[in-house]
């Protein structure tokens, strides 16, 4: 049988992220993910759906989320394969005229690939706890008043969860790259701040805001 072969991601060291709480963090707040495993022939096969990381009291990090029933790819998902699962933050677009000599476009991005061997998750009281945890999590910044409880809500909406299937993942293996102009110097890297934030969009302003971040960290 043909088997997905992870290849890791170009990362030069200057935009590696290798501090585990720092990468942590990132697919927490980052955690609307894309999801990719290999069916029965070696095709890649992707999903869109959010995954939460936990990490429990040793240090082991296991992600968890869950298919649509009908959706195929979670049925060619076997416990000896790998999966990535692709973690996106803030990115825009970053032009060459802001810098003090000439050079060329670029792109600024966050990003994290996530490796590790999926367990699919049927068992009825597994599968509540799981999709509970997920509700409360995201119930708790949805600005819903009163918050949706799954365990308050009558048969028939409790029974929908069988059109699901739970997913956990452990994590085997992080891959995070932070491309934010760190190879400009010191006077391009402030302008670039200042001309992402005379933008109006969301993620221009984000970059801009994790630059001032690194801006101010630490050496």
């Amino acid at each position: 049988m043909s088997r997905l072969t992870p290849i890791p991601m170009y990362i030069p060291k200057l935009y590696e992220v290798t501090d585990a709480v720092i990468y942590e963090a990132f697919i927490q707040a980052n955690d609307f993910a894309l999801l990719v495993s290999a069916d029965a022939q070696g095709v890649p096969v992707a999903t869109h759906l959010p995954l939460e990381l936990l990490v429990n009291e040793a240090g082991e990090r296991y992600l968890y989320g869950h298919f649509a029933r009908p959706n195929p790819q979670w049925r060619n998902l076997r416990p000896d394969q790998t999966v990535l699962a692709i973690f996106q933050g803030p990115h825009t677009y970053i032009s060459p005229r802001w810098y003090e000599q000439p050079n060329v476009p670029t792109w600024n991005y966050m990003t994290a690939h996530v490796y590790g061997k999926p367990r699919l998750i049927e068992d009825s009281d597994e599968l509540f706890e799981l999709l509970k945890r997920l509700v409360d999590r995201y119930e708790a910044h949805s600005g819903a008043s009163p918050l949706y409880q799954l365990e308050t809500q009558p048969p028939q909406v409790v029974q929908q969860m069988k059109g699901v299937v739970g997913l956990e993942i452990k994590v085997e293996r992080v891959e995070a790259k932070f491309k934010l102009s760190q190879n400009r110097n010191p006077a391009d890297f402030a302008n670039i701040i200042a001309e992402l934030r005379q933008r109006d969009d969301a993620l221009s302003q984000a970059v801009a805001e994790a630059m001032a971040q690194l801006q101010s960290s630490p050496a």
